[in-house]
C-alpha cells in the first residue's frame, strides 16, 4: 500500500447550490440504491430515500447509518486500485468516530488506530472515520501523508539527516513549535498535525509505544544489520478524503499493509529518499563507476529481500511487488467502471503538497498552534467568506 499515489483528483470547492445544500441529492440517492441492492435486509428503499431527502432539505446534508458508512468505506477501498493483494475488502474494520471534531481527540484516536492496526503483532486492515463536512463547517483534517513518517533534519549546509522527502514538512512543524529530539536521528517520527475549523492546526507528538517498527536484516548478508535501517510496520494513509453518497469525510485514516518495494525501492534506495543503494553496493563490492554495471539494480534487489525477510521474521504482514502487479492487473480486468457518485478516496494537489511541505503560513516560534485558524481546504475558506457576509 503506497503512501500516496501520483493520481491526484481535483476536488470540487464544496460550494452550496441555490437551495443552500452542500450534499447532492442525486449522489445520495445513487449511493442508497447501491447500498440497498447489496443489503436485502436493509429495509424499504423508498422509506430511506424519503428520510434522506427530508434531512438534506432541512439541514443541507444527511447522516449515514453505521451500516451505510461501513459499506461505503469498503467499496471505496475496493474500487481505489491500491487495496493490496490478499486483502478481502469486506474485512476492512470501520471505526465510526463521526462525533469526534476536536484536534486533541482526533490525534488520540489516530494513535489508537496505530495500536489497533498492529495489535497482537499482526497488521489489521482498519479505517477510522471522523466528523464529515457540514453546511456550517468542514470536518477535521490531518496534514500528514501517513500517521507515521520520519523527519528530515536539514543542517545549515543543507545536508539532511533522516528522510529528505519530509525536510520541508519538518521545518514547518518546527516553526509551529515541535521540538525535535536532542539527538537527531535518521528515523525520528514526525508529529501529527490535526486541523479543525475552530482550533486551527495543532501538533501532537506520536507516542513511542504506538510506532511499531521492524529492524531490517538480510537472510544471507550478516553485515546488513550494521546499516541500522528500520521501518514502521503499517502504512496508515491519513490525508485522503473519503467521499460517500455526496458526503465528504476529510479525515479518514486507512491502512492495509505495505508492498515491500514501497520501503526498499521508493523509500530506502531512491536518491530522493534515504539513498542507501550506494552504501549497499559498496558493501557488496560492486562496481559503481557507471550505471551500466547495473550496480543500483543489484543493490535494490538486496534491499527488497531484506525488507521482505525482516517483516516475515517479525510476523508483520507484507506483500511483494510481483504479487501486487498481478493483483493490480486482475483489478483492472474486473473493476467496476466508476461513476462520479460511487464511494471513493480522493486527494487534491494542495493537500498532497501540504503533506510534504506544510502550510504556506509562517507560525511563531515556540507556538504549538497557528495564531489564527487556517483551515487548509477550499471549503473552509468558502464557508468563512459566506459566514462572514451573512
Amino acid at each position: 500500500m503506497t503512501a500516496l499515489r501520483d493520481e491526484l483528483i481535483t476536488l470540487s470547492t464544496g460550494s452550496r447550490n441555490p437551495s443552500g445544500r452542500i450534499t447532492d441529492i442525486a449522489a445520495a440517492e445513487e449511493f442508497l440504491r447501491m447500498f440497498h441492492d447489496s443489503h436485502s435486509d436493509a429495509g424499504p428503499l423508498g422509506k430511506r430515500l424519503t428520510q434522506v431527502r427530508a434531512e438534506i432539505e432541512k439541514t443541507g446534508t444527511y447522516r449515514h447509518t453505521p451500516a451505510e458508512l461501513a459499506y461505503g468505506a469498503r467499496v471505496a477501498l475496493r474500487d481505489s486500485g491500491w487495496c493490496t493483494s490478499g486483502l478481502p475488502w469486506r474485512r476492512l474494520k470501520v471505526r465510526d468516530l463521526r462525533g469526534v471534531r476536536k484536534t486533541a481527540a482526533v490525534a488520540a484516536e489516530c494513535f489508537e488506530h496505530l495500536r489497533l492496526a498492529t495489535a497482537n503483532g499482526k497488521v489489521h486492515p482498519l479505517i477510522t472515520v471522523f466528523a464529515p463536512d457540514t453546511p456550517d463547517r468542514p470536518g477535521p483534517c490531518i496534514w500528514n501523508e501517513q500517521l507515521v513518517r520520519y523527519a528530515g533534519h536539514r543542517d545549515k549546509n543543507g545536508r539532511v539527516t533522516g528522510d529528505p522527502r519530509y525536510a520541508d514538512f519538518t521545518e514547518a512543524v518546527v516553526r509551529m513549535g515541535w521540538q525535535p529530539p536532542d539527538q537527531r536521528g535518521r528515523f525520528d517520527p514526525l508529529p501529527l498535525v490535526v486541523e479543525t475549523y475552530d482550533e486551527g492546526p495543532h501538533c501532537f507528538s506520536v507516542p513511542a509505544d504506538v510506532v511499531r517498527e521492524v529492524e531490517l536484516t538480510h537472510p544471507e548478508l550478516p553485515w546488513f544489520g550494521e546499516l541500522g535501517l528500520r521501518w514502521h510496520a503499517v502504512p496508515v494513509i491519513a490525508n485522503m478524503r473519503l467521499h460517500i453518497g455526496g458526503v465528504d469525510y476529510p479525515a479518514a485514516p486507512v491502512n492495509s499493509w505495505f508492498v515491500g518495494a514501497d520501503i526498499g525501492t521508493r523509500s530506502l534506495a531512491d536518491e530522493g529518499g534515504y539513498g542507501v543503494a550506494r552504501d549497499v553496493a559498496d558493501r557488496l563490492g560492486l562496481d559503481t563507476s557507471s550505471e551500466r554495471t547495473l550496480w543500483r539494480d543489484r543493490a535494490v534487489v538486496e534491499l527488497n529481500r531484506a525488507v521482505l525477510h525482516s517483516f516475515d521474521s517479525a510476523g508483520m504482514t507484507i506483500t511483494d511487488h510481483h504479487a501486487e502487479a498481478q493483483h493490480r492487473l486482475a483489478w483492472l480486468r474486473n473493476r467496476q467502471r466508476t461513476r462520479g457518485n460511487r464511494p471513493c478516496f480522493r486527494v487534491d494537489p494542495d493537500t498532497a503538497q501540504r503533506a510534504r511541505q506544510g502550510a504556506p503560513e509562517k507560525f511563531p516560534a515556540g507556538s504549538m498552534e497557528a495564531t489564527e485558524p487556517q483551515h487548509g481546504s477550499r471549503l473552509a475558506a468558502l464557508l468563512r467568506q459566506r459566514l462572514g457576509s451573512s
